[in-house]
């Protein structure tokens, strides 16, 4: 997994590519973390990530609780195909808001 993370003025967009599994999650876990201390709303942009699994999933539900802690919100965009399986077969598609492009949801922070 590779993640590119650019500060915006009312967010912080994180852009993951590739396989996002056990052995990156934490990595993610400790840098959102500390972007959330700075600025509570987080974009993360998956159009490139091509597979999640559980602890990925598990990273990803975390950002969102802290950012909901901190007074800010988590969204998501671009969920591809292969990826968003897991999400609708773990239902967690339910807690987060996922948006169809990038453009869309960096709007919904104007």
């Amino acid at each position: 997994m590779e993640m590119n993370i650019e500060d915006m003025p009312n967010f912080v967009k994180v852009v993951i590519t590739g396989r996002f599994v056990a052995s990156c999650s934490e990595e993610l876990k400790e840098t959102l973390g500390k972007k959330i201390e700075k600025c509570p709303n987080i974009l993360c942009d998956l159009s490139r990530m091509t597979h999640i699994d559980s602890s990925g999933l598990g990273a990803l539900v975390y950002v969102l609780q802290k950012c909901k802690a901190a007074g800010g919100i988590c969204r998501l965009a671009c969920l591809q195909p292969h990826p968003r399986i897991v999400f609708d077969i773990t239902k967690v598609f339910r807690v987060f808001e996922i948006f169809d492009s990038v453009e869309e949801a960096e709007a919904s922070f104007a």
